[in-house]
């Protein structure tokens, strides 16, 4: 094999001999070789040093005593050994704090480098174990090196053992020369030919004092393809010295050939590369330095758009940065990004925009540092090895803000926008392919100028305009329709913006340009743009969002005359019946005056609504299009106040001026349709402010009923249906839209009825319609409620408490399209804003008010009624367990924290039982799996739901560790078991309308008690005028039927005037009927419940207003069958009864009938707090039943169980007969623990007393209730009966359910009684299992012989408690009374377990099935008897 020498070049190195060539192949041993460590250096040095051919890169040097940037031609692996030997000084500083030198020659002539530093020198002496001195081991020897102890945090630059050895290997000469003071001895070696040939050490003495290293060397040109050290290479390798002076400080004097080095910091290092930028600037650049520690030195200044940085590592330049600049920035880079973006909503900077305008200085010293490669020119050592931290103050975070660089961003974003947009701008071309334009022919060409185009709401407007251009045509009228609302581009962002299709069709059809100022329209594809919607407030709101669109980026178009131009059509027209005469009316003003003029001379004109552009039909349009002058209005430019009136509208950063603007609104203001031209300030404060009104009152509720628009509709539309019958809510939706003039979506109206019958815990406190079916609970925030074809509603029985009958005649009642429809507001006898909360967002303004305890606020009202002062009311929500602190008092309210309940079971077990208010369980679920199933380390190590859709259960098993954590954090804020609320945004609409903010709830309850009680004035005036009326007409009619049953008054065979004047000489007094408004008079829109309240009318009223002739009708129109002398008897009964009716209401005073009326609702709280805690029993036991089967850990503290009696005493028996006397709707409600008595039949008869009494307490109400109901006379006959089988019944599902609660625990296999024997009382209850309280009622109602069984509501057999049922019915005898007709009582029957004996006279027993989770009222007597009738 041939020979080669060891230290070959790259060049030569495994390249075969021209003989070898001819060779017919390689052998093994030439293609399968072996290398030294330094013969690998030197085969492959960019592994060690980086490449070692020239490159060309823009670096900063130092040249003619300052810093340039400037292309730069290198040999990057030689300035990497240079790099070594310097890093190697700077390193000792960190050894050595003492060392304060170092000194660099760089002689190009000779083609040396020294570097010289003092400070300790290398230890001159023999290693043991290696066996050479310790300077030729570190610079003679490979993989030698101080720093291989991972344990020994060092902030130096060496790591892997090369080094300075690269430098020896990489030259022809290469010098170590040392003084140790502390040995007293001086070292001196010299290395040749590629560190291949080293002489021997020279050895002499030195002074104690003497203490420095230095190194000189000849770099090996030839192996870097050089001749001589280049300018560039010089100039860099000086620039390398300046770096070393700025890392190391004002401690070590740095030379470079014999100059002192002038920067003595790191502050004069960033200057000389500012000061050099600065040269190319007007203004200089802002310099924002900070030593946050001794570690960490940072600078921050601007740059032109792109990122740079300047940074060291241990004195290493790391000129590609790494994650100590990631680290710096990012902290800078966060914190602009949420100044941007909160100036400019639109800006949508991210970190790496702002990072691209800075300029980062950083000086770190960091623990072991690692970087990407040998060259060291990246970072690459996480941030959590550091050794240190680097939090910058929020000093020069505030200094990095006022740099500039905002300002930058800000422009940057801008100019970014603006080269987006422009991507979508448009052209003036002939043709544009856009889909669903109409485009006019003339468009885009010479003659586009003239061109209107014509942008419609919708298609179907959009036919309407197609349908008008055949009066026109087609040459210069172009048809687009809009899609919807278009966006508020003024504070829209630009991906917003871009990616918005209608806004890129605009451009496009028109042909706008992107900042261009439009002078006129010659450049555009149309002259003109005609804005065509519906006369709503929905059509305002799309013309101003067009016009918004036009003036945010081209506010000089509004100032061309009639460009934008708007196409008006009637609201109302009113069409002549004979003279087929047909008037347009504009607005809704115009209308109403023309109607008053009309007034006694309404008939023969046809009223017609046009709300929508798609009311007009295909004949109108055309009508429409041929009088254009009449239809179309220019919008005109006065001053900039119209511009001003624009952003009014429209800009987000005009929000309290919009406010302004809305508390100053007028009612009744308008448009003048009649001027031919509309200046844009007009449309705003005449037009506009109608829809952003509107938009207010359908998201602020009113101070006085609570309730915004839809939901007052919604409530309007039950009392007019008198909805105590359950009905689809879907079909309900359908009759509140058709009565209440609702023009929004089905959609909303179904979830606003679902919103008011929802009653789970953080809904309402008192709904007003009963959610008979799936509403939603508090599992997901009643997002689980089925849809609305599923579920049925009905007015809750607390609803005409809350809103009594009686006020609605005082209420000011709407009327729109000629329908009377809901009153401004309702006048509830409580504030309910305040019993069930509100929350929404309008224009301008923004409302939350909390529940309150209605029975507080009750109590507050009596105080007040009582001339006391009112105690603070704090929130509650009803079923809620948690508690709810004030925290905080300001001026504008108070802050709450609700806090849910948690218990500590075990040392690794917590049991949650209440979440915080609107925290719902199905989100707090996910959470705490979210904590089980962490990757990383799981916090719990278990957690089991008990929780149903009323309550909260879970128990949580955690480690002792986390458990400690959990203890420390707090187990409230660790589980997320606290939320805040405040009351210092409560805003509503006062009595007049007027958007108003209240402090507190005692300020909202105080204006309400003054107009409520206003209102009980006025309710008693009303009613004693109206009640004395209706007396007078009692007598009249009276008085009419004796003169006709004598004969005295002949009203057959005559004419009508001449009765009606014989009736006025006998003195009757007259009750002319109201005349109807013109609406009403053309098309019947007043039902026959509307006339008949407005016959009872004050006679004295002024003529004008009533029909002629209609002053006796009362009594020309009674039914003969009316004229006996059995009415008159019946007549004067009811006369009779008036005055007493008339009497007792003198009496009472406003304070009085309110007080009557709080009491009522106080006994309806009663009913409501019965069943909660009814139903709180029930989830109790039911819990406690699954967790027993689970076998859950128990909580160290647990409530004490309610004793089990198992023995009944006569006691006992006594007090549950004293408990049971409430009425049959109470009892659904009963929660009172009650036993079982010995025998059934006994106990049957001891409570016929009681039953006797709850008889004669309810028996006036119920009579009363009855004859609401309209039961017929044979109800009535039987009321009697019927209350006394509800008042045994009660008893019976007293009974039933003291069997159910209190019955022992159940025995396998248990003994069924004979048949024959099933009459004969048992000695002792039976057990019968844990008891579940309350958990059935059974009543018995109603007979069917036809049928064997008859299910009423829900099968007993499907439910829960169906083992109890079947119990009940299998091993029971049932005692019941029924009663049929005039039956009053009959005999108890066995029931049979297998067979049942055919028995002719026995009737069937129909057993009712009350759902324990149900509404207590949803089974109310009224149904009961209602079935009865169905069967009979």
């Amino acid at each position: 094999m041939a020979t080669k020498l060891p230290l070959e070049s790259s060049n030569n190195a495994n390249v075969a001999k021209p003989r070898a060539a001819a060779a017919a192949g390689k052998t093994i041993e030439e293609m399968y070789q072996k290398k030294s460590q330094l013969e690998h250096i030197l085969l492959r040095p960019d592994t060690y040093i980086g490449s070692i051919e020239k490159h060309t890169q823009s670096l900063w040097v130092y040249e003619n005593q300052e810093m340039v940037y400037r292309p730069v031609t290198y040999v990057p692996g030689l300035y990497k050994i240079f790099d070594e030997i310097l890093v190697n000084a700077a390193d000792n500083k960190q050894r050595d704090p003492s060392m304060d030198s170092v000194q660099v020659v760089i002689d190009v002539e000779q083609n040396l480098i020294s570097v010289c530093n003092t400070g300790d020198g290398v230890p001159v002496e023999i290693h043991q174990e290696e066996g050479i001195y310790v300077p030729e081991m570190i610079f003679g020897h490979l993989l030698t090196s101080s720093n291989y102890d991972d344990n020994v945090k060092k902030t130096t630059g060496g790591r892997n053992g090369y080094g300075a050895k690269l430098t020896n290997i990489f030259s022809t000469e290469f010098v170590i020369e040392t003084a140790d003071g502390k040995r007293l001895k001086k070292y001196k070696q010299v290395f040749e030919n590629n560190m291949g040939k080293k002489s021997e050490p020279v050895i002499t003495k030195c002074k104690k004092s003497e203490n420095w290293t230095k190194v000189t060397f000849k770099p090996d040109l030839t192996k870097f393809n050089m001749t001589e050290l280049e300018s560039d290479v010089v100039a860099l390798m000086s620039k390398r010295v300046f770096d070393i002076a700025g890392c190391l400080g004002k401690s070590v004097k740095v030379e470079l050939n014999g100059k002192r080095i002038p920067v003595k910091s790191f502050t004069d290092y960033v200057d000389l590369y500012l000061n050099a930028a600065n040269k190319a600037r007007t203004e200089p650049l802002p310099r924002m330095t900070e030593k946050v520690n001794d570690r960490w030195e940072i600078c921050v200044s601007l740059s032109d758009g792109q990122f740079q940085q300047v940074s060291f590592v241990n004195s290493i330049a790391t000129i590609k940065g790494g994650t100590h600049v990631d680290y710096v920035t990012s902290q800078i880079t966060n914190y602009i990004v949420g100044i941007v973006n909160k100036k400019s909503k639109t800006a949508n900077v991210k970190s790496h925009n702002v990072k691209n305008h800075l300029w980062v200085f950083v000086n770190a010293l960091i623990d072991n540092p690692a970087f990407d490669s040998q060259t060291k020119e990246t970072l690459t050592l996480r941030q959590s090895s550091f050794g240190s931290k680097c939090e910058l103050s929020k000093d020069i975070l505030k200094k990095v803000e006022k740099s500039g660089v905002v300002e930058n961003l800000l422009s940057w974003a801008d100019f970014k926008q603006s080269k987006d947009l422009k991507k979508s701008d448009g052209a003036k071309t002939g043709r544009v392919v856009v889909e669903k334009l109409e485009d006019a022919n003339e468009a885009g060409g010479k003659n586009s100028k003239n061109c209107t185009l014509i942008l419609t709401e919708g298609d179907s407007a959009k036919s309407l305009a197609v349908a008008g251009l055949s009066e026109v045509g087609q040459d210069y009228y172009g048809v687009f329709p809009l899609r919807g609302k278009l966006l508020n581009v003024r504070e829209a962002s630009t991906t917003q913006i871009t990616n918005n299709k209608e806004i890129e069709n605009l451009k496009k059809i028109l042909g706008l340009k992107q900042h261009m100022k439009y002078e006129n329209v010659n450049s555009l594809r149309y002259g003109h743009m005609m804005i065509m919607t519906d006369q709503d407030h929905d059509g305002s709101h799309i013309k101003g969002l067009l016009i918004n669109f036009i003036h945010s980026f081209w506010p000089s178009l509004l100032k061309v005359p009639s460009f934008i131009v708007e196409f008006i059509t009637p609201i109302v027209k009113a069409k002549h019946k004979k003279t087929k005469k047909v008037l347009s009316f504009f607005s809704m003003p115009e209308y109403e005056d023309w109607k008053e003029s009309l007034r006694g001379n309404a008939t023969g004109w046809t009223i017609k609504y046009y709300k929508g552009l798609g009311t007009s039909d295909k004949v109108e349009a055309k009508e429409y299009f041929s009088n254009l002058s009449l239809h179309k209005k220019d919008f005109v430019w006065e001053d900039e106040q119209d511009g001003e009136a624009i952003e009014l509208a429209f800009s987000k950063k005009k929000i309290e001026a919009r406010k302004n603007w809305l508390s100053n609104y007028v009612p009744g203001t308008h448009l003048d349709q009649r001027e031919p031209k509309v200046t844009y300030s007009d449309f705003v404060n005449k037009e506009l402010i109608l829809f952003s009104m509107a938009d207010l009152q359908r998201s602020i509720p009113s101070m006085v009923d609570g309730l915004k628009p839809g939901q007052r509709k919604i409530l309007f539309c039950a009392f007019k249906k008198n909805l105590v019958k359950e009905i689809k809510v879907a079909q309900f939706v359908g009759y509140v839209s058709e009565n209440s003039a609702y023009h929004h979506g089905e959609q909303s109206l179904s979830s606003t009825i679902i919103g008011m019958a929802q009653d789970y815990l953080g809904s309402n406190n008192i709904n007003l319609l009963k959610p008979n079916g799936q509403f939603g609970t508090r599992a997901s925030g009643g997002k689980d409620a089925a849809s609305a074809r599923y579920i049925f509603t009905e007015l809750a029985p607390a609803t005409r408490i809350l809103f009594p009958k009686d006020d609605d005649v005082l209420l000011d009642y709407l009327n729109e399209d000629g329908q009377k429809i809901e009153p401004t507001w309702y006048m509830p006898i409580i504030p309910t804003v305040l019993v069930n909360g509100s929350e929404g967002i309008g224009t301008g303004w923004s409302t939350f008010i909390p529940n309150y305890n209605p029975r507080e606020i009750v109590a507050n009202i009596r105080r007040r009624l009582n001339g006391e002062s009112m105690v603070p009311m704090d929130p509650w929500y009803r079923g809620f367990k948690g508690t709810i602190e004030k925290t905080a008092s300001k001026e504008g309210g108070c802050t709450y924290t609700i806090t849910g309940l948690y218990e500590e079971v075990d040392d690794t077990t917590i049991s949650i039982t209440e979440l915080p208010i609107r925290r719902w369980t199905d989100d707090y679920k996910q959470f705490l799996l979210s904590l089980k199933t962490d990757n990383g380390a799981p916090f719990l190590q278990d957690v089991r739901s008990y929780s149903d859709t009323s309550s909260v259960s879970f128990d949580l098993k955690l480690s002792e560790e986390n458990m400690l954590e959990a203890r420390q954090e707090g187990f409230l804020k660790k589980f997320k078991l606290t939320t805040t609320i405040s009351t210092s945004n409560m805003h509503l609409f006062d009595k007049k309308g007027v958007i108003k903010k209240y402090a507190s709830s005692e300020q909202i309850l105080e204006e309400f008690f003054d107009l409520r009680h206003e209102y009980y004035e006025k309710r008693k005036d009303t009613m004693l005028r109206n009640l004395e009326l209706e007396l007078l007409k009692l007598e009249n009619k009276v008085k009419f039927i004796l003169g006709v049953v004598s004969g005295e008054i002949i009203v057959n065979n005559r004419k009508k005037a001449d009765i009606v004047e014989d009736l006025r000489q006998r003195g009757f007094t007259p009750f002319p009927r109201k005349l109807m408004p013109v609406e009403a008079a053309v098309a019947g829109a007043v039902d026959a419940a509307e006339e008949s309240e407005e016959s009872s009318v004050d006679p004295a009223d002024s003529a004008d207003t009533y029909i002629p002739g209609s002053e006796y009708d009362y009594l020309l129109a009674m039914a003969i069958g009316s004229l006996t002398l059995e009415k008159v008897q019946e007549l004067l009964s009811d006369r009779d009864k008036m005055i007493e009716t008339v009497e007792d209401l003198k009496k009472h005073t406003p304070r009085s009938l309110w007080l009557r009326d709080l009491d009522s609702l106080d006994k309806e709280l009663d009913k409501l707090d019965k069943a909660d805690a009814k139903a709180q029993i029930e989830r109790k036991v039911a819990l406690e039943k699954i967790r027993a089967s689970s076998g859950a850990v128990k909580a160290k503290k647990q409530a004490p169980k309610k004793p089990v009696a198992k023995k009944t005493t006569k006691k006992a028996s006594e007090s549950e007969t004293t408990e049971a006397s409430y009425s049959a709707m109470d009892t659904d409600n009963n929660v009172a623990e009650v036993v079982k008595p010995k025998g059934r039949q006994g106990g049957a008869k001891k409570k016929a007393p009681a039953a006797k009494e709850v008889q004669e307490d309810e028996m006036l109400d119920l009579a009363q209730r009855l004859a609401q109901y309209n039961f017929g006379s044979a109800a009535a006959d039987s009321s009697k009966a019927t209350e006394t089988s509800k008042a045994i019944d009660v008893d019976d599902d007293d009974d039933d359910d003291v069997v159910v609660e209190v019955a022992a625990p159940a025995k396998k296999g248990g003994r069924k009684p004979a048949a024959s024997k099933a009459a004969k009382p048992p000695a002792a209850p039976r057990k019968r299992g844990k008891q579940a309280v309350a958990s059935t009622e059974v009543a018995a109602i109603g007979v069917s012989p036809e049928k064997k069984v008859r299910k009423m509501r829900s099968s007993p057999f499907n439910k829960k408690s169906s083992s109890v049922m079947s119990r009940l019915a299998n091993k029971e005898e049932e005692s019941s009374e029924n009663v049929a007709g005039n039956s009053s009582s009959e005999k108890s029957e066995d029931v049979a377990v297998k067979s049942r004996p055919q028995r002719a006279s026995r009737r069937r027993m129909t057993y009712v099935l009350i759902d324990s989770e149900s509404e207590s009222a949803n089974d109310s007597e009224f149904d009961d008897i209602e079935d009865d009738e169905d069967d009979e």
